[in-house]
Formats: C-alpha cells, structure tokens, sequence
C-alpha cells in the first residue's frame, strides 16, 4: 500500500508527534533571535560598518557553507551515536553564545566571525534535528509535520522583524541597543530543548563505520536521493541569501527603521503557506508542487528586476516568501522519503553540504552582480537559475515513478 493511501481524511496539528511540535516552538525562539539581528544586519554593514555588497554576499555565503560543511560531520555522528537531542542542543546553545558579539562588533570580520561560529551551530543541529522528525513521524504525514516545523520556524522569522521594527523605534535607529535584545529568546530555546525535548527511545545507534562518511554509505543511498540533491543544489543557485532583498528595499528607499518589514512580509506569507503545502505534497506529489514554487520565483526575481519603486519590490519580496513556503519543507520531506531510516542524519548532512556550497556561489554571485551592474542583474540572473531548475524538475524528477520524486 502506498503511503498516499495510509494518510489520515483530514490532517491537522494535532496529529503531528509531540517531539515535532517541540523542535517547532525551539526553531521558533531561535529565529525571533537570529532575525531581530539579521533583519538589520546587511543595513548595519553598509551603513555603520561600511561593508560593499560583495562583502555582505562574502559573509552571507561564507556563513551558509559553514552551516553545511558542519552538517555532514553532525548528521553523520547522530547516525553513529544515536543520540540527536545531544547534538540539537549544543547546536542551539553555540547560537545563542554568538547572540552578544553582535551588538559589540565594530568590523566586518568580527561579524563574519561571529557568523561563522553561529552556522557552526546551525550545522550541528540541522541534519540530527531533522533525522529527528524523521525518526517519529509516520510516513504518510511527513509533508505535514516537516511543514508545520518550518512553519513555526518562520513565525519566529516575522516576529523578529517586527520586534526590531519596535525596537528600533524605541531606541532612535541604534542598531547596537536592538541586538542586545537577541540574546533572551536564544537562551529560552535552549532551555526548552534541555528540558522539554524527549528523544524516542527506540533510536538506536547505527553500526560503526568509517568516519565520517564512507564510500559504501554512498552506495546505499538510492539514486532517488541524489536527484533530490541535485535538484536541491540548483535551487540554492536560484535562491541566494535574502540580505539582498534587504538591500533591495534599502535602494528604493524604504526608511531605515521600517526595514525589517521586508522579512515580515515574507516571512508572514511563508508560514501561512508551509504546512498546507506540505500536507498537498502528500497527496499529490513533492514534484508538483515544487514546480510550482518554481514559477514562482522565476515571477519573483522578474519582479525585482523589473519592476520599479517599493511596490514591485513589496510584490517580488511577497512572492518569494510564496516561494519559499511552497518549497523548503518539502525537500526536507523528499529527503526523509528517499534515505535509509539508519543514514538519516547522514543523507541531511549530504544534502546540506552540496546546497550550503551552492548557495556560498550563489550569494558571491550576487554580490558581485551587484556591485558591477547592480541589482537587476542579480535578479535577472536568479531568474536563470530558477528556470533551469524548473526545467531540471520537468525531465528528471517527473520521470520517477515514486511519490519521493
């Protein structure tokens, strides 16, 4: 019987794991934290610190590569030791250490640092906290529950925003003064995964193998994954980091104090869509609707390029949350669907590691696209990227015959 034929007639929160529903609220403590500051970070780098765009594209992108690299070596151990809650929380907890560099920070190099060690983190507890939802979900709703864990994660991601609206407001554009405030709902969701996440007791450790990926682990791992890689590794291509609509908004003239609005209304837009979008995958198939979430970010990026004034950068930024929520839990859930139960943590590293690589060229890209002709050819160029990937979808992953692909 096919998992589509076992899903429940209607599915809700309620029936997602309890563990999935925790690891939600920890996501979302994390990123009112991370976007109170990254709301404001490419502006506080132009402007206070001085930064060019292909600086910002250099710490972006270095930073998400950190992320990734990190994930393959932390997926593989929590294969190796069974134990996943250990490596999410000191995962969560390096964030929240890196929280007060931020405020004190008088150079780029010393943000670059302290994003570095930040995506340390982010890379240790990724791939074992999404082995996790894997390990306890049943897999006729794992669209669903990876859609409500990125839907929680990006209600913190719009409330961060909104809190530095207030707060920049509240203390007259001093950045500094706002970035101090992260530091609380960091240290919340640290305490929450130390005593509200409950790993299953089932979870056993996997056979001991060479470190930390051997080649025969490659092997096993169906060739139905690695499309899912591939496709993944295009469409960072097509998606570099948001910090440049950020900037984007910042040149059309959006004040300064209202720029965390540009993560506010996209973050609104993609919370609202994740979890239907992960319950529709599970009906209809992740390939489909993915490939609508292509389209439109292909009408996203042509927006931005396009059309002028902060109206059509309101628009573009709307549809790239649209694309967002159509898209990012579904290729976690693609991945659950297509590894082995025992190289979970593995294949999320994998995956991880290729996209965070190509979404490092991605943002150098953009950057550099920026600061040589300006911003419409960087959103003309992401609009490439996304076609192809549309085109990717079309001839590769339409000719599996499995729910996965």
């Amino acid at each position: 019987m096919s998992s589509r034929a076992r899903l429940p007639a209607s599915t809700t929160w309620r029936d997602i794991p309890s563990t999935v529903l925790t690891l939600g609220l920890v996501s979302l403590l994390m990123d009112i934290s991370s976007e109170l500051i990254h709301a404001l970070l490419p502006v506080f780098l132009a402007t206070v610190v001085g930064a060019s765009t292909v600086t910002i594209g250099l710490i972006e992108g270095v930073s998400e590569a950190t992320a990734a690299i990190t994930k393959v070596f932390s997926g593989a151990l929590s294969d190796r030791i069974g134990k996943r809650k250990l490596l999410v929380a000191i995962g969560y907890g390096l964030a929240a250490l890196t929280k007060p560099v931020f405020p004190l920070a008088s150079t780029s190099w010393q943000i670059l640092a302290a994003r570095f060690v930040d995506r340390i983190g982010k890379g240790i507890r990724e791939a074992p906290r999404d082995a996790l939802i894997a390990d306890v979900t049943p897999e006729g709703i794992r669209g669903a529950s990876y859609g409500l864990r990125q839907a929680l994660d990006t209600i913190g991601a719009f409330a961060g925003p909104l809190l530095a609206v207030a707060l920049m407001a509240l203390y007259a554009d001093d950045f500094r003064a706002v970035f101090w405030w992260s530091a609380l709902p960091a240290t919340l969701a640290v305490l929450l995964i130390l005593f509200g996440l409950r790993e299953p007791a089932q979870t056993a450790p996997a056979a001991r193998r060479d470190w930390p990926v051997h080649a025969r682990e490659l092997r096993r791992l169906p060739s139905a994954y690695w499309i899912v890689v591939a496709t993944g590794a295009v469409f960072a291509l097509a998606r570099f980091s948001e910090a440049f609509l950020v900037l984007k908004a910042q040149a059309d003239g959006l004040a300064l104090a209202l720029i965390p609005l540009v993560y506010v209304l996209m973050n609104l837009i993609y919370a609202g869509v994740a979890m239907p979008a992960g319950i529709l995958s599970d009906r209809i198939g992740r390939n489909n609707v993915l490939t609508c979430g292509l389209v439109v970010l292909t009408a996203a990026d042509l927006t931005l390029a396009f059309v002028p004034g902060l109206i059509g950068t309101a628009i573009g930024v709307a549809l790239w949350g649209l694309y967002l929520g159509l898209s990012q839990g579904l290729l976690s859930a693609m991945v659950a669907d297509t590894a082995p139960p025992d190289l979970r943590g593995t294949a999320f590293g994998l995956f991880n590691l290729v996209t965070g690589a190509a979404l490092l060229v991605a943002s150098l890209l953009a950057g550099s696209l920026w600061h040589a002709y300006g911003s419409q050819a960087t959103f003309t160029t992401g609009a490439a990227f996304s076609i192809a990937t549309v085109l990717l979808m079309l001839t590769a992953l339409r000719s599996r015959p499995d729910r996965a692909a």
